[in-house]
């Protein structure tokens, strides 16, 4: 391999490649195996050797095509994933998040043309500091949307045949306390631990870092409103990317109103975040296959 960038893309590719069996080996035998966090822990440093490279050779963040826009992604996923997994060490995070990773690295090393991988001069319109703010923020939003997402989506699959009820606040820590009838004396209560099911632990995890990811994406639209009407003269401009980004806020928005006023937990929420999972495709890999817009590489157009 001439190039050590793409030679770095299918070491990462390689790693995580090796982690899915591994992860879903891990599941069927309900424990959670350290190699798993180790390779995907290799795989981010691969990634970030990467990018770090890319931005040395090309002198600008990474970002100037569909390639480097994928690995980053690629690379926010994983960082996403180990994160979670230290919060929560159960072989289903992995199982249900490093597909993702995965998915993003393969696409960028085996489906785009050779001219997508090279590096490429930003255009006028992305030569502002804005770039590593607004980019960086709203990719690693992405990522966590999408992680939280498919650990969403795994509540739907874990204790199907039993009722999924928090009985605790969402962002509870794992164990509750549950009165009881205590032997002392008529009236009297005690207290007794108990610990969440995994669908449980699944709900947690995902309402928390499904809400970093929408504050992430809240912060990115602002910064990009303000970096388009420094570039453009306007803060919006109904271009397809950005339509598809405001429908992404307001899906996950409605996730949260779903949690926190109406009170919905465990499998209801989880198909709002599925749909959060589409629109995110379409926001980012459709727009930009098809070529729509300001804001797409123009693949398909340009080819």
């Amino acid at each position: 391999m001439n190039d050590p960038v793409i030679g770095l893309g299918l070491a990462a590719f390689a790693l995580l490649l090796l982690v899915l069996p591994i992860a879903f080996w891990s599941v069927s035998g309900g424990q959670s195996n350290p190699v798993v966090r180790i390779l995907v822990a290799s795989a981010n440093l691969c990634l970030t050797a990467q990018l770090v490279l890319r931005w040395w050779e090309s002198g600008h963040f990474p970002i100037s095509n569909l390639y480097e826009s994928l690995c980053f992604l690629a690379w926010a996923c994983t960082l996403t994933q180990l994160l979670v997994e230290r919060s929560w060490p159960n072989p289903l995070v992995a199982a249900a998040a490093t597909p993702m990773g995965l998915g993003c690295v393969a696409f960028a090393s085996f489906a785009l043309p050779d001219r997508l991988q090279e590096a490429s001069p930003l255009v006028p319109a992305l030569r502002s500091s804005w770039l590593v703010m607004h980019v960086s923020v709203i990719m690693v939003s992405y990522a966590a949307l999408l992680v939280g997402s498919l650990l969403s989506v795994a509540v739907l699959f874990v204790d199907r045949n039993e009722d999924l009820e928090l009985r605790s606040s969402s962002i509870g820590s794992g164990g509750f306390r549950q009165a009881r009838l205590a032997s002392d004396g008529p009236g009297a209560m005690a207290l007794s631990s108990s610990s969440f099911r995994i669908s449980e632990q699944l709900d947690s995890l995902s309402y928390r870092t499904i809400t970093v990811g929408f504050l992430l994406l809240s912060v990115g639209l602002v910064s990009g409103a303000v970096w388009a009407n420094e570039a453009w003269g306007s803060w919006w401009s109904w271009d397809p990317k950005e339509t598809w980004a405001l429908i992404c806020w307001l899906v996950y928005a409605a996730y949260l109103h779903t949690r926190l006023i109406r009170g919905w937990q465990g499998r209801r929420p989880a198909l709002v975040a599925s749909a959060g999972l589409v629109v995110i495709a379409v926001c980012y890999i459709g727009v930009n296959l098809l070529g729509i817009g300001l804001h797409s590489y123009g693949w398909f157009l340009g080819s």
